[in-house]
Parts: C-alpha cells; structure tokens; sequence
C-alpha cells in the first residue's frame, strides 16, 4: 500500500521509473481526506501547493535532474517552524495572527533537496501544553487507539506518520517532543546533537535545551532526513560524514552498549511492558555480537531538576509578556506549566546551569567506556487522552529529558507492544556528533525485530 511506503521507498521508485510524485501526493491527500477528521494531524494542508510542487518534481524527473533521495518526497512540518508567507500558529490563539516573513533554514534546506512540504502540522501548544481542548484546533490523536495520546509536544508529526499521511516529518524537542511521539506512536524520531541542526526560524520554548530533530517510521529514513537537515548546522565542533546513512549496515558486532538500566528499575519504576522489552531489546543486541553491560549515571531526578529549571526560566523570559497582557489566550495546561518560571530567581538558573555542567561531564565520562548507551524511552504505553490526571502523571515519567541537557544525540524506536497493543519505545544515546553510530545501531535491532512492519490499523 501507498500510504505505507518509506521515504527511501518511495525514492527508489522514483529512480526505477515505476511511479510518479504526482500519483504520491494524490494517494496521501485522498488518505488525509478520508482520516484526517477524525486524527487532527494537520493545522494547515496545502494541498495546491503541494500537487504543483509534485508535478515540477515529475517534470524534473523526465529532464533526467533529480536532486537528491527526497526530490519528489512529502515532508510534514510541526507548526511551530517559519515557512515564508505561511502562519506559524504554535497551536496557539496568541499565534494566529503570526506570518512568518521568511523560511526557516531547515525549510530552505528542504526546498533544496526537492522534498514537498506537505503542510502544518499540530502539537502541544507553544511545544509544552499537552493535549489541550480549549484551543482553536483540537490536539491530535494517536492512529494506534484514537482514545489515547499521541505524545508530544510534536503529536501532528507522531499521528501524521503513524496514521500514513506522509513518510517524513520534522518535530522539535525541548524535553522529549520528538522522541515522546515516537513512542507513543510507533516511531523513529531523533535529537540529533544539539546544534546540529539549526534552530533559527522555529519559535523557542528553551534557548540552551531546544532541538530540531527527524521523524519517520524507519531508521533509513530519519538519517536520508537528517542528512538534509544537517546542512543548516553553523557549530564549528560538528563534523559531518557524507551521509547518515553511511554504516547502517555494518551491523553491532564489536560495539560497547551501556544500558542505564536503573532508570527504569531504580529512579523510576516502568510499566512491565516496558520493562520486558527493554530486557529483550538487550538480548537482541547481545545475539547482534554487541558486548552489553550495565552503567550507573547520576539518577533521573538529577538530571530531571536541573532540566526543569532551565526550562522553566527560559521558557518564562520568552513568554512572560504574552503571560502578562494575555493570559486568557493560552491554554490552562501550558499556562500553568510556564508560570512556573516566574517563582524561579538568577540563583535557581546558575545553579541549575552549573549542575548541567556536572550532568554533561558525567555522561561524557561514560563514553570513555562504551560506544553507545541503551535507556528507556517514556516509562508506560500511551495513556487516554482524556484522562487528565493520567496525562499530567505519565509526561514526566520518561528518560528523554537527560540528553536535551547535555546535548548527546538520542534516537528513539519503536521496542515491543504492550498488553493492550500500545507501541513501547528505547532509546539509543550517543557521543556528541556520533549519530553515524547511533543510527547504526537503531538500524541492526530494526532489521532484527519486526516493530518497524507494524502498522495501525486504522478505520
């Protein structure tokens, strides 16, 4: 099926001969028509846009000019990244008037590969609210059982992929945003290093712990997306292969996994569906070839405190004067989460930075030992999105926030099912500009493991 097609896929068709962008395009949209109303994954669908763009890219193909693995490829884009002459909303009434003037470097990056931008796509208000019913659109909902949560704060890119609207989708991450709908919904997503990929040009929640990162239901293609994505990085310590995709194959024999078991035995105690997973995920890379063994780091409240703190005060210096003038226009649950920043002093920020600093030499001290590390994703299955109480219970539950902290890249993948047929999620977490090996290794326990082939089966 159409709708179920990878980037890489849909790439390698196109090379072949054996289909056109414009059949693509057409297939996604008449998908889209049929599921959006009930799924919510769009803001704004573009849908003329997007057909002209497939019939430039089918005459590009015929003139034998292909730019590039995503010439001709959707891409769906979180509505809190600029596109020239388009609104960014943030999912948010205080945006709705907001016209982006131009394209945010990531977008430009985009145009130039030949991607279709497919539309806006929804999430948690301003990246932090959570599945909010007193906006102007309604929070989107999760493709594997329309009752639950689709992660956040990037949930249109989560229900977008999951659901087979599109291959390709962007997502930003502040503490989890990307890596939380993946494992709600199924997914790869990454945060890449930080500053890796630009972040001009998407509204800021958290100035010093903001990522832009790839989403997509294959290993393969988040690093063919990260690939593009990369060439907007300005940091002078960034060394870049020629492609992402470049040792996805080579396998795990040989390498060192430290697995933070403690995580979720320890700090925090998992849902068993997790929790088994996890185990098997180990013995899985352990018949890879990879040498797997347990590693202390400091607990997850450490890093969980510091991270708060940054969040909060940034994200408070952001929005306090929208807060102050305008507080009706926010939703009630990210309302509430960013007034937090105004009861925090300088003090709590230096001291919060400067455990940062204790936090990331830690964590880069364990890299002396093992190539990659093995964590839990969030601690339970996707919760009911009307259940208040349980949404504000099980966001925090999770060992995302850790690594927007220090910066080290995180790639999240789909582990297992729970009981009830809810997607469960790891995380692989590398060395400072070592994605190359943390998609290596997403890559071998994908091919090893069939949660990739799962779909929902949607009505």
């Amino acid at each position: 099926m159409m709708h179920w097609m990878t980037a890489s896929e849909i790439s390698q068709a196109y090379d072949a001969g054996t289909l056109s962008p414009v059949t693509v395009i057409e297939a996604l949209l008449a998908r889209v028509d049929a599921l959006e109303p009930q799924y919510h994954a769009f803001i704004a669908l573009d849908r003329a846009a997007a057909l002209q763009a497939a019939k430039q890219a089918e005459q590009e193909f015929k003139a034998g000019r292909r730019l590039g693995p995503l010439h001709g490829v959707p891409v769906g884009i979180k509505d809190i990244i600029d596109m020239a002459g388009q609104r960014t909303s943030c999912h948010s009434k205080v945006m709705l008037e907001h016209l982006a003037v131009e394209d945010a470097p990531v977008i430009t990056a985009l145009r130039a590969s030949g991607a279709i931008l497919f539309g806006k796509l929804a999430l948690h208000e301003f990246a932090i609210g959570g599945p909010s019913f007193d906006l102007p659109f309604p929070p989107a909902r999760n493709p594997w059982n329309i009752a639950h949560h689709p992660g956040g704060s990037s949930s249109g890119s989560g229900t977008a992929l999951a659901a087979g609207f599109l291959p390709l989708a962007l997502g930003t991450d502040t503490g989890g945003s990307v890596r939380h709908p993946a494992a709600a919904c199924g997914l790869a997503g990454l945060k890449a290093t930080y500053d890796l990929v630009s972040r001009r040009g998407v509204y800021p929640l958290s100035m010093s712990l903001d990522h832009v990162g790839p989403m997509a239901r294959t290993v393969q293609d988040v690093a063919l997306l990260l690939d593009v994505m990369a060439q907007t990085s300005s940091s002078p310590e960034a060394t870049k292969p020629a492609t992402y995709t470049r040792d996805l194959k080579l396998g795990v024999k040989g390498l060192r996994i430290g697995f933070i078991r403690h995580f979720h035995e320890k700090d925090e105690i998992a849902h068993p569906d997790v929790t088994r997973a996890l185990d098997e995920a180990c013995k899985v890379f352990r018949e890879l070839g990879a040498e797997v063994n347990d590693i202390t780091l400091p607990s997850l409240q450490e890093f969980s405190a510091a991270q708060k703190i940054i969040l909060m005060s940034e994200g408070w210096a952001i929005h306090a004067q929208n807060l102050r003038e305008r507080p009706q226009d926010y939703a009630e649950m990210s309302r509430r989460k960013l007034m937090c920043g105004a009861f925090l002093s300088a003090g709590d920020y230096v001291q919060a930075m400067q455990m940062r600093g204790v936090l990331i030499d830690r964590v880069n001290h364990a890299f002396q030992n093992v190539d990659i590390l093995l964590a839990a994703n969030s601690l339970d299955p996707a919760c009911r999105i009307e259940d208040v109480k349980e949404v504000v219970r099980t966001y925090t539950r999770q060992a995302r926030v850790p690594f927007n902290l220090t910066g080290h890249p995180a790639l999240a993948m789909m582990s297992g099912l729970s009981s009830e047929g809810l997607p469960v999620s790891l995380q692989l977490i590398g060395k400072n500009y070592d994605e190359v090996t943390v998609l290596r290794a997403g890559a071998a326990f994908e091919q090893a493991t069939p949660w990739h082939t799962m779909h929902p089966e949607l009505s």
